[in-house]
């Protein structure tokens, strides 16, 4: 059986047109009825992830990378990065709402998503990216522990679900600098 090759893209998004739009509120909806990569528990429809959207992309501190196959957005991913009045933690960012429509998996795109998030953190001078999920999204927690994430903690009451308490684990990784430069961990510890 011959192996179909598709296009892997994942993009920093400054705008998105209607069509854009329209997919990722799709794959967003999927993955949440699914139960992983975001926030939400019930899916929002498509008018309300259309704002969450667009007030994404108006947020100075927050990029959206938004995952493509074959041209089609099928998921997403934010860097959030911390306020200006918070020095202490400004070699750190965070990485967030991240999910691949379950129609779209198997692809290696998550993969690559969190590449991307990676690079454009460590490009713009965090050396830490950091991270959270519920103990339910087990996809999630395993590509991120193949990634290099470390647990640093687990959260006992991390989310509610449909009337259930549920854990969240936390982790971090190191960034590497860009240009190949290395990283002073004394510094971090």
């Amino acid at each position: 059986m011959p192996t179909t090759q598709h296009d892997l893209q994942v993009e920093r998004a400054e705008t998105l047109d209607d069509a854009e739009l329209a997919d990722l509120c799709e794959a967003t909806d999927a993955a949440i009825i699914e139960g992983g990569g975001f926030g939400w528990v019930d899916p929002q429809g498509r008018e309300a992830l259309a704002r969450h959207f667009r007030g994404v992309l108006l947020v100075p501190a927050c990029e959206l990378f938004v995952a493509r196959l074959d041209g089609v957005p099928v998921g997403s991913a934010q860097l959030i990065r911390p306020p200006r009045n918070n020095e202490a933690q400004a070699f750190g960012a965070q990485l967030t709402h991240a999910y691949i429509a379950p129609y779209a998996r198997g692809h290696g795109l998550a993969r690559l998503l969190v590449q991307r998030v990676e690079e454009r953190a460590a490009a713009l001078g965090h050396r830490v990216l950091n991270l959270d999920v519920r103990e339910t999204q087990t996809t999630a927690i395993a590509l991120f522990e193949s990634q290099g994430y470390t647990r640093w903690g687990t959260h006992p009451a991390y989310a509610r679900v449909k009337g259930r308490t549920v854990s969240g684990h936390c982790y971090y990784k190191l960034l590497e600098p860009p240009h190949g430069r290395t990283l002073d961990l004394r510094r971090l510890a």
